[in-house]
């Protein structure tokens, strides 16, 4: 079974081929300014980006007719249950209307389409970003105007779940798991029985600050500072998603180079560092309560987890839980093709899009 996996991104295309599970092939196309400028909306560029994505397969000599599915990221659809789904015509509506906004990861279910059209196979996406499995107490926040919503790494923290499912020979379903995705954003996934019934919108403002978010803040405090008219809006939210976590405190968004810094003797770096990770254990432990404290496991993955600083520091806290498991990286494509590969041989079940 061949698999074409497309993620397109706001200046790049990440293309990967895959027999079986194997990735034989991937490539990641830079788009510059130039090219995009000539699009007033991110929905136009598909026609040129699905022409250098064949481009790159026949240059690699890797014929279209030979791939027995396509599968490109989700985009901002409505909110949906996690799982894998057949890219079809309401699917694209939705897309093109743009109806959760817009964002370059709306382009990958157009590419899958029009490309499997080109050769008569089927189109899918795995787990987008709006995939909401929240339970009905999870959604109230405090105030009707202001309810908790899902959004989330779901592509990462679901594919993990299910590898590790796998591993222990075990079903998904049957489980219940902590999944804590750190990267620029950091979310930590209640998984129940096969759903992410609580997890913080790691987007723009819960749960753990993280390299470049702010996570929760003082509401109070924040409200005051919203109405000082020292900051427009566009600069708060800035402050929230871009500008908050590591990047407000320590003017970098490099775990890595913070870690340095921490060596070489930086108490500030330390401090910060130390309570981003604080953070993202009180939320494992936040999660516990969640499950009712029963937890097979906690799962710790995205790219910060390849840190066994990060990992140890924040196993310290929360191994008394549940056992944990480090899954360092974000591989988005192998997660694609996982999720294809096994609807496709029926171990997971093909969604409707309605």
């Amino acid at each position: 079974m061949k698999i074409l996996a497309l993620n397109p991104g706001s200046t790049s295309t990440k293309i990967s081929a895959f027999d079986n599970l194997y990735e034989f092939f991937t490539k990641t196309i830079r788009h510059s300014a130039d090219e995009l400028a000539q699009f007033s909306k991110i929905i136009d560029q598909y026609e040129f980006r699905k022409k250098v994505i064949i481009e790159e397969l026949n240059n690699a000599n890797i014929a279209l007719k030979s791939f027995d599915a396509v599968v490109g990221r989700g985009g901002l659809l409505k909110p949906i249950p996690g799982g894998v789904y057949k890219v079809n015509d309401l699917m694209i509506q939705d897309i093109r209307k743009e109806i959760l906004g817009e964002h370059a990861s709306n382009l990958g279910g157009i590419l899958a389409k029009e490309i499997a059209n080109e050769i008569n196979v089927n189109a899918f996406i795995v787990d987008p970003v709006v995939v909401d499995e929240l339970d009905d107490i999870a959604r109230i926040s405090g105030h009707p105007e202001l309810p908790r919503i899902s959004i989330f790494h779901a592509l990462n923290q679901k594919a993990v779940a299910r590898r590790f499912a796998r591993e222990q020979n075990k079903d998904y379903h049957n489980l219940n798991l902590i999944v804590a995705h750190l990267g620029g954003g950091i979310t930590v996934g209640a998984h129940h029985n096969g759903k992410v019934i609580d997890v913080n919108n790691g987007l723009d403002g819960e749960g753990p600050f993280s390299p470049e978010r702010s996570g929760t803040l003082p509401v109070g405090a924040l409200v005051k500072l919203c109405f000082s008219r020292k900051y427009e809006l566009h600069e708060v939210r800035k402050m929230i998603t871009g500008k908050g976590g590591l990047v407000a405190y320590l003017g970098t968004n490099d775990t890595a180079l913070v870690e340095r810094k921490i060596l070489e003797g930086d108490e500030k770096a330390k401090l910060i560092f130390d309570a981003m990770l604080y953070q993202i254990a009180k939320e494992i432990g936040a999660s516990a309560t969640v499950l009712k404290g029963k937890v097979d496991a906690i799962l710790i993955t995205g790219g910060i987890a390849h840190s066994t600083l990060v990992t140890n520091k924040i196993t310290e806290r929360v191994g008394f839980i549940a056992p944990v498991y480090v899954y360092p990286g974000e591989d988005e494509m192998k997660a694609l093709a996982e999720g294809v590969y096994y609807a496709l041989n029926n171990e997971l079940p093909i969604l409707e899009y309605n």
